[in-house]
């Protein structure tokens, strides 16, 4: 069964910074690409950042300039989140919706780990 792990979330100042770690387990052939979304209250949830197993990237808009995405290997994937601002505060779910298991292709989630921006 694959799982996706999510860790460093937490409270921080604006202004501050979080690194996010997310750590797939199960069984895996491979996962081409993974990300990082986010739900604050009230909002839909909304694509922060994806990686793909080459190394190419995508930002929301947001985030740009202030959130570096990366992995260091084929499970495991982070998010630097600099310059932090309130508007950045909600639960950050590690995704990776192609994932190749023995018994076929799935879309795994996270739990979600908190991110609140407050002074």
């Amino acid at each position: 069964q694959v799982q996706l792990v999510e860790s460093g979330g937490g409270k921080v100042q604006p202004g501050g910074s979080l690194r996010l770690s997310c750590a797939a387990s199960g069984i895996i052939f491979e996962i081409y690409t993974m990300g990082w979304y986010r739900q604050a209250p009230g909002k839909q949830r909304e694509l922060v950042a994806a990686i793909t197993i080459g190394g190419s990237t995508n930002y929301a808009d947001s985030v740009k300039g202030r959130f570096t995405i990366s992995r260091d290997n084929a499970k495991r994937v982070y998010l630097q989140m600099n310059s932090l601002k309130p508007e950045d505060t909600a639960v950050y779910y590690c995704n990776a919706p192609s994932v190749v298991t023995p018994t076929g292709r799935g879309d795994y989630w996270g739990q979600g780990t908190q991110v609140t921006v407050s002074s």
